[in-house]
């Protein structure tokens, strides 16, 4: 009669080996986090360059029509009216009532008014006929402060993740919880060329 002696070590190979395949599973789902949380930030830091783009542009439209800056602010205390996603269609109409400027730079004012409206909803880039060039919901107020002098253009939009929300008041509201609403925001002078 033959007897086998069994070693205690039978099976702890298994073990070992559905142990280290636990472990790579945890690494792996904790690099597709990774990968995800990479992705929201990287589309959070495009929209804030196409946002600032845009700040840029009409901080630069306005100066360089200053006679007729006052045409361009429209949105009120408040934070509305705004252009952009829902917002005011500026289709280029002439209905600037400021009393500075030439009938001439009023005109080119509402004409400014609705390429940054345009621009604000994504017609810089389009794709099989649908604009996709800008941020999610993208809006843009510009106001006029007469106690101080400012001017202030604000860029707001839809972000991916909470954070706090942002002091502006553009388009509050109007962004689910406003710890979603993301903003830029500038303030200036316009100054006084002598001839």
């Amino acid at each position: 009669m033959t007897v086998v002696v069994r070693s205690r070590q039978d099976g702890f190979a298994m073990l070992e080996s559905l142990i280290a395949m636990g472990v790579l599973l945890v690494g792996l789902l904790g690099i597709i986090g990774l990968q995800a949380k990479s992705h929201a930030s990287h589309f959070e830091a495009y929209q804030r360059a196409q946002a600032v783009l845009l700040l840029d542009d009409m901080v630069n439209r306005i100066n360089t029509n200053r006679y007729a800056a006052a045409c361009y602010a429209f949105t009120g205390v408040g934070g509305d009216p705004y252009l952009g996603a829902d917002g005011v269609d500026h289709k280029g109409n002439s209905t600037c009532t400021a009393v500075t400027g030439t009938a001439q730079s009023r005109a080119i004012a509402e004409s400014e008014m609705a390429e940054w409206n345009l621009l604000l909803q994504g017609a810089a880039e389009i794709d099989g006929g649908i604009s996709k060039g800008a941020m999610l919901d993208a809006r843009g107020c510009v106001t006029f402060d007469p106690v101080t002098d400012l001017y202030t253009v604000t860029v707001v939009w839809q972000g991916m993740v909470r954070t706090m929300a942002p002091a502006v008041s553009c388009a509050t509201g109007l962004y689910g919880p406003d710890t979603h609403r993301r903003a830029v925001t500038a303030s200036f002078r316009i100054a006084e060329l002598l001839s």
